[in-house]
């Protein structure tokens, strides 16, 4: 079963940046949609960015757009989130999940259909 491992959450001020770190077995990297989603208390989870990693097409959401990156080392089978301008509103769990068999990220950013493989999430918090 194939694996994936977030890691570089942590505390910030307004203001800050993080990077999330997401390193994936090589059966859900390798031509495959992975995607950031959070988790805040008593939300519901919130697509926040993916990118299918044969090409690099990325997708954000409008909450996140200007402000984070998705990006991709093939040789790590890695998937980086860096953050910048961070606000109390982004503090939530970050899951990185992988969906297996499309050839594309496309459709909404919202939708965890498909994402069956999901990793541990780490924590990420703002204070203000």
């Amino acid at each position: 079963q194939g694996q994936l491992m977030e890691s570089g959450g942590g505390s910030v001020q307004a203001g800050g940046s993080l990077r999330l770190s997401c390193t994936a077995s090589r059966d859900l990297y390798d031509n495959n949609c992975l995607g950031w989603f959070r988790r805040a208390p008593g939300k519901a989870h919130e697509g926040v960015a993916k990118i299918y990693t044969a090409g690099g097409t990325t997708y954000y959401a409008d909450s996140v757009k200007g402000r984070f990156t998705i990006s991709q080392d093939n040789a790590e089978k890695t998937v980086f989130l860096q953050m910048n301008d961070l606000t109390p509103e982004d503090t939530a769990m970050y899951y990185c999940a992988a969906d297996k068999g499309r050839s594309s990220c496309s459709g909404s950013i919202q939708t965890v259909v498909g994402f069956a493989e999901w990793g541990q999430g780490t924590q990420v918090t703002v204070s203000s």
